[in-house]
């Protein structure tokens, strides 16, 4: 049958990233308590795309990926990002896998436990340069949290404003560095975590607690920062807070990075 994927485009104009996204799969993810954890991720597989090609062949990222299935590991997006390297005869290759984690969290009181979900994602990257291929991995999670104006809390007679925010921290590192590790130090930077299931006594605690520890979206990056940059795996990081705000029609945001991020 025509190939028509490979024939010739004229029209001189490379295509960055070429695949397909949103495509649903069984992964397994390291756990730090229970060593593995079965969730199902979104995931996007893209290659780039030379000028000369018209386009690529879409069936060979989904044959690709179930010759991995099982537990999606760094060293197995490694080599799902060579094969498609090698089967696309493509220089540049993306692999994104975005899944809810989650944690067996204790209220803070009575104790009572429930699983919480977080966002996180690996984003990951393999150039060909000749006979060197270079892997690039970004580690993702997304937590949300609660934060109390300070500003509110300093200027009002009864109460403070508060609201459901979310933190972002994305990095790279030099060793393993746990999805746990990452969403404990966002919890710890915010006004209050977040949790599943909460009785009154919890409820009055988490309330009272986050009163005490008023924080703008500011002071939560910056607290986070200071924890990762203490950390000698992590090499690079970007930490974002959006705050949803109670009493505005938007949201409040920081972002705060350690420097560009490396040439790949």
């Amino acid at each position: 049958m025509k190939d028509i994927q490979n024939s010739r485009d004229r029209r001189q104009v490379p295509i960055q990233k070429v695949g397909i996204k949103g495509l649903r799969y069984p992964v397994t993810v390291l756990d730090r308590a229970n060593q593995s954890q079965q969730t199902i991720a979104d995931v996007g597989l893209y290659v780039d795309l030379p000028h000369r090609f018209k386009g690529t062949h879409m069936s060979r990222f989904v044959e690709i990926l179930n010759e991995h299935r099982g537990c999606i590991s760094v060293r197995d997006m490694q080599q799902i990002l060579t094969a498609m390297l090698d089967r696309l005869q493509s220089a540049k290759a993306h692999l994104d896998i975005r899944f809810p984690y989650f944690m067996a969290k204790h209220a803070p009181v009575t104790g009572a436990v429930a699983l919480m979900d977080y966002r996180c994602a690996l984003l990951a990257t393999l150039i060909r340069r000749g006979k060197r291929d270079v892997f690039d991995l970004v580690v993702e999670a997304t937590v949300p949290v609660t934060t109390v104006c300070p500003c509110s809390r300093e200027i009002s007679a009864r109460g403070a404003h508060n609201q459901r925010s979310e933190v972002t921290i994305r990095i790279r590192s030099r060793g393993l560095v746990w999805l746990e590790e990452l969403i404990e130090r966002a919890e710890a930077s915010a006004s209050a975590p977040v949790y599943a299931l909460l009785k009154r006594a919890d409820e009055k605690y988490l309330t009272e607690y986050a009163y005490d520890h008023p924080s703008f979206c500011e002071d939560v990056v910056r607290a986070v920062a200071q924890q990762l940059r203490r950390d000698r795996r992590i090499r690079w990081y970007q930490v974002i807070s959006e705050n949803f705000e109670s009493i505005h029609n938007h949201s409040a945001y920081a972002m705060v990075e350690s420097g560009p991020a490396p040439r790949l």
